[in-house]
């Protein structure tokens, strides 16, 4: 009797999760196709000549304990590591999973690095998330400070009822004051529209509790005992101060979890593009593969499927009439393209209070007056990231719509605006970079806009194929991280193993108001 077989579309963190669970859970063999030569999906690494790029930054830490067990699982603690935000997270008994390396890969191991990110505005520094303290007074003068609190309790005593849209959710947990200050110019800047058009449910999504209270209780909470602890499962996660890091980023975890789905017989297949899907009825039974190399075109029939491929090219991809509606929505769906401008410095200059290099991961660009919108300090993610430890490897972040003026700057252009930009707001001195390189990522962010107040028709049309699951972030048209991703993938394959046909489960991941990740 023939295996069964799954179809996976895409080997990112959903997709790769997915066949491993299939993998090792059940008889189903997982087939994955991946159109890059890459796996991670943007969870990979790319290394420029020694230098290491974490695409988007990828702080490995969350609230579920099933995916930190899973993640040190796959790579254990380096020898060495502090192990006591193992034993805060799972208690006094927990398994710190200090299994054996393999003796040739000593490297896959993760780190236990410190979280610090800060905003950048007015070319002075301000804690991340906004913080009372003198830092912040001194920068903003007690004028602003009071306007701020005055307009924060105005929205405590009076908020806005029914929230419609993303910039009344601001409004309501920081005050028009702060958000106008801190939140507004730079989320337009990521989203290219005003906050006014973006759904209230991307802050839901993304932010949730967290607000100017829940912050100053976290001032609190940090003078008691247990400060610094990574796994405080109450703490909003904007507000967590450790997280793991694999020693040679993000993409060294999913490499490593590609190898274990090879190890335990399944398949993962690099350059192939899905173009299409067959049907019979409400099931999904093969896909149409073009091999990006020779061109060469093939089907693959398979059992059960799983997408993480963007709603779009799913719907478009189906060799079924789509109802009027459905693809009007999908064709309405928008996403935020994203480009990381790799910088290798001999300096920046930019520096503490006391003249050492700064310490982020990342800064938040403030700065009304340039384009870039974030900054990575790659050295401060893991010293093994750069190949050099006296040179500084930073990446620039830039948000755009792919096909705009911005994405179809050559890489020398966006590489010149890069250097002219931090030059401008006193980060570097365009002297002092000596290489570059450009990283195009189409699709990285699915707007809350465009036609998405529509989207559960879709959601619901697509559920109608029983062994179709979409899992991950673009499979879902939903702003998810990775261990999001992986929940949906995970939940999926539970889905499979208890007959459960009703995949709500797997849609509620990232929903409820005690799981989020940061803004």
């Amino acid at each position: 009797m023939n295996r069964k077989t799954a179809i996976i579309i895409g080997a990112g963190p959903a997709g790769l999760t997915a066949a491993y669970e299939l993998a090792r859970r059940t008889d189903i063999q997982p087939i994955v196709i991946e159109q890059s030569a890459y796996m991670g999906g943007i969870s990979r690494t790319v290394n420029h000549k020694g230098n290491r790029i974490d695409i988007g930054g990828h702080r490995f830490f969350s609230k579920s304990d099933r995916v930190m067990n899973w993640w040190l699982t796959m790579m254990p603690l380096e020898p060495g590591s502090d192990e006591t935000f193992v034993i805060q997270y799972r208690g006094k008994d927990a398994d710190v999973r200090r299994t054996p390396v393999e003796t040739d890969r000593p490297d896959r191991v993760m780190l236990v690095r410190p979280r610090k990110s800060r905003i950048y505005f007015n070319r002075s520094f301000f804690d991340y998330p906004v913080t009372l303290n003198l830092n912040t007074i001194r920068n903003l003068g007690m004028l602003k400070m009071a306007r701020i609190g005055f307009s924060y309790l105005w929205r405590v005593l009076f908020p806005i009822r029914p929230e419609t849209n993303l910039e009344e959710f601001f409004i309501n947990r920081f005050g028009k004051t702060l958000y106008l200050t801190f939140f507004k110019s730079y989320t337009e800047k990521v989203w290219g529209v005003s906050c006014r058009d973006i759904s209230a449910e991307w802050g839901a999504q993304r932010i949730k509790g967290l607000s100017i209270t829940r912050t100053l209780l976290h001032i609190v909470k940090r003078l008691l005992p247990g400060k610094g602890k990574l796994s405080r499962k109450n703490t909003e996660t904007s507000l967590i101060e450790q997280f793991l890091y694999p020693k040679l980023g993000p993409g060294q975890m999913w490499e490593t979890v590609a190898d274990r789905v090879r190890e335990t017989g399944g398949i993962i297949r690099t350059g192939c593009r899905v173009t299409g899907l067959s049907t019979n009825g409400k099931r999904i039974t093969g896909v149409t593969l073009e091999n990006r190399d020779t061109g060469k075109i093939e089907h693959l029939a398979g059992d059960r499927f799983f997408s993480t491929m963007a709603i779009q090219e799913l719907v478009n991809g189906l060799d079924v009439t789509v109802p009027a509606d459905v693809q009007s929505i999908s064709d309405g769906l928008m996403y935020r393209d994203f480009i990381t401008v790799g910088l290798l410095a001999n300096r920046l200059t930019v520096t503490e209070k006391n003249g050492s290099r700064i310490t982020d991961n990342w800064i938040y660009i403030q700065e009304p007056d340039v384009q870039v919108g974030r900054l990575q300090v790659f050295n401060n993610w893991s010293p093994y990231m750069v190949k050099d430890p006296d040179k500084t490897w930073i990446g620039l972040e830039y948000f755009c719509r792919e096909g705009d003026e911005l994405w179809n700057l050559s890489d020398d252009e966006l590489i010149r605006l890069g250097k002219s930009e931090l030059h401008k707001i006193n980060i570097l001195n365009q002297a002092d970079v000596m290489d570059g390189v450009v990283i195009r990522m189409p699709k990285t962010y699915p707007a809350y806009f465009g036609s998405y107040d529509r989207f559960d028709q879709v959601r619901n049309w697509l559920d109608r194929f029983d062994n179709l699951f979409l899992i991950g972030r673009n499979g879902m048209h939903r702003y998810n991280n990775q261990d999001h991703s992986m929940l949906t993938a995970m939940t999926a394959v539970d889905n499979i193993l208890q007959n459960r046909t009703d995949k709500s489960n797997i849609w509620e991941v990232n929903t409820e108001q005690d799981y989020h990740e940061e803004s």
